[in-house]
């Protein structure tokens, strides 16, 4: 009787993971956007800092700090999915 042929194991090594493919660089408009959005957070803390609390929302009084902080820190967490 003919023996058959053993299956192939898939390799497991980290070198070919369903993760670790080659990952496509990311669109034209992410890296502008990431820096305006650090820039745009930068800018809104400083603008609050210089008028006193009366721009950009006056209303809002020390709530523009985190307002600030949120818009730079979601450019800095764009950073975490930038290829090139």
């Amino acid at each position: 009787m003919p023996e058959s042929k053993p299956r192939r194991r898939p390799a497991k090594g980290p070198s070919e993971t369903p993760s670790s493919k080659a990952q496509k660089p990311n669109a034209v408009w992410f890296l502008p956007l990431m820096v305006t959005l650090m820039l745009v957070g930068l800018f809104w803390i400083i603008v609050y800092y210089i008028s006193n609390g009366a721009y950009p929302l006056p209303g809002v009084n020390n709530w523009n700090i985190g307002i600030g902080f949120a818009i730079a820190l979601a450019g800095f967490m764009m950073t975490t999915r930038w290829r090139s």
